[in-house]
This record gives C-alpha cells, sequence and structure tokens, in this order.
C-alpha cells in the first residue's frame, strides 16, 4: 500500500476498496458537519456509494487526472484530500479536503494541503492550484491564507448544497509563487 508521511502521526494513502466501510462510518458520523458545506455528501447514503466513490478515485490516478488521498492520524481514517480532475490543457487543478471534527484544529489539513501542493507544482508541474471555499467555512478558508494562496474573489450562487446555492471564495497560487517561497 502507498503511504506517504506528512508528519509524523499523519499520513497520506491512496483509497482501497477494503476502507470503504470505514470510510463511509467517518462520513456518516460527521454527516451534520460536512452537509453543511459540501454537495456531495448528501449522495453517499450507503457504504456502496463509498465504495463507487473509491473505485472513481483508484481510476482517476490510474488515468492520471487526478487523486484522493486517505487522510490518517495514527492508525484512524482522518478525512480525504485530493484534487478534482486536472485540466492538462491549462496546466491547473481544484484541491479539496475534508477532516473529522475531533482532529480539526491541529494543523493537520494545512501540513497535508503543504504536501499535495508541493507535489502538484513539482512533480506534475502543473501551473495553478485553487481552492474553492464556501462563503462562511471559515475553517476551510484559513487553510489557503495560511498556506500563501492569493484571494481572487467570489463566485456567486456557484454550489447547490442541500438545495441551496452558495457562493464560493476562490483562493489560487501559481508555480512561481510556488517557487519564489520556497526559496524564502
Amino acid at each position: 500500500m502507498f503511504r506517504l508521511t506528512v508528519r509524523p502521526g499523519v499520513e497520506l494513502s491512496l483509497p482501497e476498496e477494503r476502507l470503504a466501510p470505514a470510510l463511509f462510518a467517518l462520513i456518516d458520523q460527521e454527516r451534520e458537519v460536512l452537509r453543511r458545506w459540501l454537495p456531495w455528501v448528501e449522495g453517499t447514503r450507503e457504504e456502496g456509494d463509498t465504495l463507487a466513490y473509491i473505485r472513481g478515485a483508484l481510476e482517476q490516478f490510474a488515468s492520471n487526472s487526478g487523486f484522493v488521498a486517505i487522510i490518517w492520524c495514527g492508525e484512524r481514517i482522518a478525512g480525504t484530500i485530493g484534487t478534482h480532475q486536472i485540466n492538462w490543457l491549462h496546466q491547473k487543478v481544484e484541491l479539496g479536503y475534508w477532516l473529522a471534527r475531533e482532529f480539526q484544529g491541529c494543523g493537520i489539513v494545512t501540513d497535508c494541503c503543504r504536501v499535495i501542493v508541493k507535489y502538484l507544482f513539482t512533480e506534475l508541474d502543473l501551473n495553478r492550484v485553487e481552492i474553492l471555499c464556501a462563503v462562511g467555512n471559515n475553517k476551510s478558508v484559513a487553510i489557503p491564507k495560511r498556506l500563501g494562496f492569493t484571494y481572487e474573489g467570489r463566485l456567486r450562487e456557484a454550489e447547490l448544497v442541500n438545495g441551496k446555492f452558495m457562493d464560493l471564495e476562490v483562493y489560487a497560487m501559481l508555480r512561481r509563487e510556488f517557487r519564489n517561497r520556497a526559496k524564502e
């Protein structure tokens, strides 16, 4: 199994079909919080939905069009981080993440994003990484700010979550900005 150490006690791994029950159980446990911000939660009603998601994520990785990783804290699944479909023509991608409440407030997602952003710019040689956050999701918004992403504006009513259109804040980092930050 592929694993990448983010920091002591925190690792990333590709999802595996055998993890569907545990990942679904965590989503179900966090459902009320996650459904407030994320449109996919309502479509994840049973373990089979999570299994289909994992299979899709593995296909996406195999086709080099993006990836999803499980965030591990010790031996426990804490959440996921990954990309949407990579736009190879324009060399850009959107990054997304979620973390169970008990693991929040420790810098875990910030550290995971830092590792993934480095991978996206150095290994995949992308030019632009975007993070879109629902307006009002202050914990999520804090991540791109901490990492030095630039706030580019608001997409009005850009995402339908639980029957309500939500505005999204757009944050982005360019490869040259990443390289300049790495020199500091």
